[in-house]
């Protein structure tokens, strides 16, 4: 019955509001244009969002920059419908005082808060590669990786033979992301965090 039930909720478009309500506290979901979408996070996946934040988290306190990783952060864009659920965000602390929701609520409206985003793909590839890249460039955010660590995205995006790919999109001076596909032992050259040392077997391969 409880089953029935949430299929039932999936088929319903869901205001912003009504997300924040009933799902605000529950990591598993986001909604996207009133849709709302079990993100998956297996172990596997966990420990790729989790390798990332820390090696970012070591880069922040060695910048000393006034960053940080919220434990749970939601991006609402300009879609009213959307509620975006990082697996991993970095936010610039001194611009959170312009965000209208966030005394309240651990929601992020504006792309001058945040400085990077990383997303572990799961099934639903489609939204990482497509909508949220789109949406994210829109929202000016100038960073963005999709960590594609069981090689799950369409060919279109990363090739033939498919393989565990991290998708490195650097925002330009058009308002679109550069991007730069990366395998084993390539490097990852970050505009946000420059002094990171690190290969994408390294974030891939936790997986």
């Amino acid at each position: 019955m409880a089953l029935a039930s949430d299929r039932l909720t999936q088929l319903i478009s869901l205001s912003f509001e009504d997300f924040l309500a009933q799902y605000g506290d529950d990591s598993r979901y986001e909604l996207i244009d009133g849709e709302l979408f079990d993100l998956e996070p297996t172990g596997p996946h966990e420990q790729v969002a989790a390798t990332i934040a820390r090696w970012l988290n070591y880069d922040i306190v060695q910048q000393g920059a006034d960053y940080f990783i919220p434990h749970r952060c939601l991006i609402k864009p300009l879609a009213n419908q959307t509620g975006f659920r990082p697996d991993v965000i970095v936010l610039d602390r001194a611009a959170l005082s312009q965000e209208p929701l966030w005394a309240s609520q651990p929601v992020v409206t504006l792309g001058s808060t945040i400085k990077f985003v990383a997303e572990v793909v799961s099934s639903n590839w489609q939204n990482d590669y497509a909508r949220k890249l789109e949406d994210y460039a829109l929202l000016g955010i100038p960073e963005y990786w999709i960590a594609d660590y069981q090689g799950l995205g369409g060919e279109f995006f990363i090739g033939r033979p498919k393989q565990p790919t991290l998708t490195l999109c650097i925002l330009n001076s058009e308002g679109r992301y550069d991007r730069q596909l990366l395998r084993g032992d390539q490097r990852i050259t970050s505009s946000v965090f420059p002094n990171l040392n690190l290969t994408a077997k390294a974030i891939l391969g936790v997986g």
